[in-house]
């Protein structure tokens, strides 16, 4: 699993757990099953109106992707673009279609298995950047979804809200003061229920999903140099340098608190002449 992911799961359900058993009298009245059914049922449905059914249907699957921990592996495309690109220098094409078997990434394959059918470099590199594109609007698309649901979740949460409100103006004339709580509380619980998801759930999962998209255009982006460069028949070793810098963590690229320290020298004494 994820670690940042299981991290903020045991947050959550700490948070949780605080506001339940230390904040509460009785924990069970943050427990309201029609409410929470108002939120979710609501949110999915206005979701389902909102979005084709088979986009609706990816939400399981962008859940499993959040949970697990992907790797990008990008220090491996960096050395088979190195390999590759020694190969290509040197001629050997029949060298490079067996190295080209065993590389994982798809992209890579695609763009080096074009240079080989003697594309030209300008096509290659606009169909590679319209693949990038693509990516990019399809899973910002996704990320979209749970954002849009984001919005959903509190809006069902107040309607939910006004229910118990107009449940609990017919109590006012009897003056049930135990029955008017009882529906104050349930109002109120489902506001609850709506920002709790939009802000613990949707939100963070969008962002998350956000953030995988752009280390994925990174890694990308880094293999459309290394074929560029391949183009260029760039040596190999200023490859492999430039390509690290795509995902290479640097603090600050313009400025280091550490300053090297300067040698002293004295400075010079003016000479005075006699009077």
């Amino acid at each position: 699993m994820n670690p940042s992911t299981l991290i903020g799961m045991l947050g959550a359900l700490v948070l949780l757990a605080s506001v339940l058993f230390f904040s509460a009298s009785d924990p069970m009245l943050y427990v309201n099953l029609p409410g929470l059914g108002i939120v979710l049922f609501g949110t999915l449905a206005a979701t389902f109106i909102s979005y084709p059914l088979s986009e609706v249907l990816r939400i399981f699957r962008l859940f499993g992707i959040i949970l697990r921990n992907e790797k990008l592996y990008s220090n491996d495309d960096i050395e088979e673009l190195v390999r590759i690109s020694r190969l290509w220098m040197n001629g050997n094409l029949a060298a490079v279609e067996r190295e080209l078997e065993r590389v994982h990434n798809p992209f890579l394959r695609t763009g080096v298995q074009l240079m080989i059918d003697m594309t030209p470099e300008q096509d290659i590199l606009d169909f590679m950047n319209w693949r990038i594109t693509r990516l990019q609007a399809h899973e910002h698309a996704e990320a979209q979804l749970f954002r849009v649901m984001s919005s959903f979740a509190p809006a069902f949460g107040m309607i939910g809200t006004l229910v118990g409100l107009i449940n609990m103006m017919q109590h006012l004339g009897d003056g049930n003061m135990a029955s008017i709580g009882q529906q104050l509380a349930v109002a109120l619980i489902t506001t609850f229920y709506g920002i709790l998801l939009a802000n613990l759930i949707f939100k963070p999962v969008a962002v998350k999903l956000e953030r995988r998209t752009e280390q994925r255009l990174i890694l990308m982006h880094m293999v459309t140099q290394g074929i560029s460069m391949m183009f260029s028949k760039s040596s190999p070793a200023l490859m492999r340098e430039t390509l690290r810098t795509f995902v290479a963590n640097y603090e600050d690229e313009l400025r280091s608190d550490h300053v090297p320290a300067r040698p002293h020298r004295p400075r010079p004494t003016r000479q005075q002449g006699n009077s």
